[in-house]
């Protein structure tokens, strides 16, 4: 089943701000089978690569929308792109549950920018997932900044990775993959270089917690999305920002497929977070800071 139609919000029980789609539609994956299978591993998952209809149906049957993208990380891995394009334009046919970001490696310098564009204006687009560790970059490295001024004049939202990773977990060196890329501190520069710029912090920042709640409390334009860990496993500290001083910057994402949405509910509702903020980190929030209303 596949629908055009729009994105019914007020029927949505919730949105998944960070799924990954790891399988185009003619079997190539986003990542080489050593790096897949570190993940999984990492996170004690069973294999799953979905295509985008396979996660249109998976979230239509949970009622939820789900903010779907690859990473561009050809240059530092050698493994073929997804294509945003593609991406995109499967969204498309499935606008009553998906929302398409893009991913553009920094490193494409002048050509990343212009593919910003084209992907905002031809393919509907809403925003850009960025992986600083894998991607190798740091992300308040001003060469930077040109793709960045795009995206804020374009008026879409960046999602960066921050914390640790389960790619490369486990192996050795890490497959090269350097952690230290992905210190929300760096974002810091960012937010306040660009303030129209909305900037999303993936994940609980472990080993870097405390500064990625510094900098969403200072910055206006920063919000936290808290995929990639069990509930059960965030740090106390972000517990009680979330259900205080971030209550309306901390956000529902689950790291699908790696960790299902079903299961990163069922280690939520076990939380302590107030009953006037569920709604607000499921939902509300996400509606906010991506621009759906």
């Amino acid at each position: 089943m596949s629908t055009a139609g729009a994105l019914a919000l007020d029927a949505l029980v919730a949105i998944d701000v960070h799924v990954h789609v790891e399988q185009d539609l003619h079997g190539h994956m986003s990542l080489d089978d050593e790096l897949l299978t570190a993940a999984s591993k990492y996170f004690k998952g069973d294999p799953y690569h979905p295509t985008v209809p396979q996660i249109a149906a998976d979230y239509r049957e949970l009622r939820m929308a789900a903010v779907v993208f690859t990473v561009d990380a050809e240059a530092a891995t050698g493994q073929r792109l997804l294509s945003n394009e593609e991406i995109a334009d499967a969204a498309a046919e499935h606008a009553d549950v998906l929302i398409p970001f893009g991913s553009i490696d920094p490193a494409r310098g002048a050509a990343g920018v212009r593919m910003a564009r084209r992907l905002v204006e031809a393919h509907g687009v809403r925003g850009f997932k960025f992986h600083p560790s894998l991607q190798a970059f740091e992300p308040n490295d001003r060469r930077h900044y040109p793709l960045y001024a795009e995206l804020e004049a374009l008026g879409v939202p960046a999602l960066f990775h921050t914390g640790q990773t389960g790619i490369g977990s486990g192996l050795p060196g890490g497959r090269g993959i350097k952690l230290r890329y992905s210190d929300p501190m760096l974002l810091d520069d960012v937010a306040a270089d660009f303030p129209d710029l909305t900037i999303i912090m993936a994940h609980p920042s472990v080993p870097w917690q405390d500064s990625a709640i510094s900098v969403a409390q200072h910055k206006a334009n920063v919000y936290i999305d808290l995929s990639g860990w069990s509930p059960k496993y965030f740090p106390p500290q972000l517990v009680r920002a979330a259900n205080t001083q971030l209550k309306h910057k901390v956000l529902f994402g689950s790291d699908y497929p790696l960790i299902k949405p079903e299961r990163w509910i069922r280690d939520f509702e076990a939380l302590e977070i107030r009953e006037e903020v569920r709604p607000l980190i499921m939902k509300e929030n996400a509606v906010r800071a991506l621009g759906l209303r």
